[in-house]
């Protein structure tokens, strides 16, 4: 049976993923950060049995390595997929320092870091095992520029320089990893802004994309890329942004 390891599975995006990996016949190892009531609710709603929960705050290092030994102390993790990430507002102009100061400490922490020493303790582990996968969630965002949320964009773009170091290092081990990049999606947190008028003019689709859309790229990198497309950067953002 394989097991994937999920970080903010609690809902959102993370939520989709587990019920699309658990429809591939995965079981789910749900991480959550403070809110146990939204992943059992997560886990209820999976296909199959043995979906277990691991609860971390991911901006505390000790917790980090906590997290991956209970997440793989009953079974092999054959893949990791870092969802969690947080994206608190601190415009530069309008920002006091100690909340600009928090911002970068806590966002750097739970988007970049905490990736880092699990994606650290993930591979270590595959490799001794023949192999595995890393599936890492970026945004938009790295690549354009987010003027209200510096720290966030800045984190993600440091997320896909890891990854790819990570795509290099592990190759040769069997180890591969990806990053998946959404634009805007329609996901409870931003309830309010998906339908706004200056978001979907920005939209070719007319709407912004799914958590399921995410899902379905995810669980393919998850379980179904080639060895070939490891270190590749997806976008999943609705022609909302083109880079070359």
């Amino acid at each position: 049976m394989t097991h994937i390891l999920v970080t903010g599975a609690a809902g959102g995006i993370g939520a989709a993923i587990c019920r699309r990996l658990a429809q591939r016949g995965i079981t789910v190892v749900l991480h959550y950060r403070s809110d146990r009531a939204a992943a059992l609710a997560t886990r209820d709603t999976l296909e199959g049995d043995g979906h277990t929960l691991v609860q971390a705050d991911l901006s505390e290092p000790a917790a980090i390595e906590r997290l991956w030994l209970e997440a793989s102390a009953r079974q092999p993790i054959a893949a990791l997929v870092n969802n969690a990430g947080i994206f608190p507002s601190h415009p530069p102009l309008t920002t006091e320092p100690a909340q600009w100061t928090s911002a970068w400490q806590r966002t750097l922490a739970v988007n970049l870091t905490a990736p880092a020493h699990l994606s650290y303790h993930a591979a270590r582990d595959m490799v001794g095992r023949g192999g595995g996968r890393i599936v890492n969630i970026s945004s938009r965002g790295a690549f354009r520029g987010e003027p209200e949320l510096p720290a966030y964009a800045a984190s993600k773009a440091a997320l896909n320089a890891l990854s790819q170091s990570l795509a290099k290092a592990l190759a040769s081990k069997g180890v591969y990893v990806f990053v998946v990049a959404p634009g805007w999606v329609s996901t409870d947190k931003v309830a309010a802004q998906v339908h706004d008028a200056a978001v979907l003019a920005d939209q070719p689709l007319g709407r912004v994309a799914t958590p399921d859309e995410v899902a379905e790229v995810v669980t393919y990198c998850a379980l179904d890329a080639p060895a070939s497309m490891t270190a590749a950067i997806l976008d999943v953002n609705g022609a909302s942004y083109l880079r070359t």
